[in-house]
């Protein structure tokens, strides 16, 4: 039997896109042969994915903007001006383009000339070229790791074709051989928005990593809290957990790892009294293989999505379930998606209200009081992981509902 074929879409940097590098490398293993076509628009993230990509079994093509050619400066010009042109026509004749997310329609054209038994899409631009590829008669298969016209805060929807986005996400949605979201939660809404066939539950858990928590000598002085995001920006509930964090009597120290916007981070040091300042850390961005070593040199995972935008509210974002494999206790909003996770799995962790912050205090105040109960949570994470969440158990939905729409034995 031949070697069935699979193309993976994605507008993102696979160390700006975990998902994609699991999906990839899992079918890969299965057998298949799976080509990743994206967009590589940054050069430091282009090294990163250099890196990432060293022994994995998947091939990687690129949209590439981001060399040092005459060529490649003029096709990145080119594109640019393009999406700036896109952008302008909106803001003038509220037109909306896909060609005002990036590079659509050169991804539409790369993605046409690749043939492939299956072709799955990830991110915005992809979902937009997937309803014309759906027309072609490719088979085509979406996996909505967010709900991209229900995302972003409303100064950041100013400028983006939400009412493009949405026609796209129901026309793939009702139309694609299968289709996955990131949580029970999201998979009723879509439902629900776009009357089409329920979406399979893939949850956005990480293979097991080998030293977590628990199983690493105490750390040395008070007990430390960490967030991590890929920008450390507004609308993330850092501005909660400050007015929190500041109420606290008990001694611990915070530390928020990724890229922050220029001018946020002396903001968020600035809400604090002077005297808690310098426990404030940030870190800059980890490789994606790093980062599970770095999150289990702390002791307790902030999980704090707030409930807007709706996608923020039903989505599962990656920080849980990585706090989860790295063994720490975890303290989470109560969003409708990490509810679903913290009643599975009793003892992890807090799930505290999105806009409350004196009793928060409290609460954290009895936490970092109390070690035992601490490395009980954490020992409690890691064993959640281990039962539940952890991508060597998820993956079997993705390779059984890949092998359905090809036909072949799961």
């Amino acid at each position: 039997m031949p070697v069935k074929t699979i193309l993976i879409l994605t507008s993102a940097h696979l160390c700006r896109n975990p998902r994609v590098v699991k999906e990839a490398t899992t079918l890969g293993r299965a057998g298949y042969a799976v080509t990743v076509l994206s967009v590589s628009s940054h050069a430091r993230f282009e090294q990163i994915d250099l890196e990432l990509m060293k022994g994995l079994p998947f091939r990687r093509v690129t949209l590439d903007y981001t060399g040092s050619t005459r060529w490649s400066r003029l096709t990145d010009f080119a594109q640019r001006g393009m999406t700036w042109g896109a952008r302008l026509l909106y803001r003038i004749l509220r037109i909306e383009s896909a060609q005002m997310l990036g590079p659509a329609s050169a991804l539409l054209r790369r993605a046409r000339a690749f043939p492939a038994d299956l072709t799955i899409v990830h991110t915005e631009i992809p979902i937009w070229a997937a309803q014309q590829l759906i027309r072609d008669g490719r088979r085509v298969a979406v996996d909505v790791e967010d709900w991209y016209s229900e995302d972003l805060l409303f100064a950041d929807r100013r400028g983006r074709p939400i009412r493009l986005l949405r026609q796209a996400e129901a026309f793939v949605l009702n139309h694609a051989t299968f289709a996955f979201a990131t949580s029970r939660s999201m998979a009723d809404a879509l439902v629900g928005a776009f009357q089409c066939p329920r979406p399979l539950v893939v949850r956005n858990v990480f293979p097991l990593q080998p030293t977590p928590r628990p199983t690493l000598p105490a750390a040395k002085g008070p007990p430390s809290f960490i967030w991590f995001s890929q920008t450390i920006g507004p609308g993330r509930g850092l501005e909660l957990l400050l007015s929190a964090w500041m109420k606290t009597t008990r001694p611990s120290q915070l530390f928020l790892l990724g890229d922050a916007r220029p001018g946020f981070g002396e903001s968020l040091r600035n809400r604090l009294p002077p005297a808690l300042r310098a426990n404030l850390h940030f870190i800059p961005p980890v490789t994606p293989e790093k980062l599970p070593a770095k999150l289990a040199e702390f002791d307790i995972g902030l999980a704090l999505e707030p409930r807007h935008p709706v996608n923020r509210n039903i989505t599962i974002t990656n920080k849980l379930f990585q706090y989860f494999n790295a063994g720490l206790a975890v303290i989470a909003t109560d969003t409708a998606g990490q509810r679903e996770v913290m009643e599975a799995a009793p003892g992890t962790g807090l799930l505290v209200q999105a806009h409350e912050t004196t009793r928060l205090a409290q609460q954290l105040d009895d936490l970092l009081g109390d070690p035992g109960r601490l490395q009980g949570m954490q020992r409690a994470a890691r064993a959640a992981a281990e039962r539940t969440f952890c991508w060597e158990r998820e993956s079997s939905v993705l390779l059984e509902a890949v092998a359905r729409s090809l036909g072949r034995k799961p």
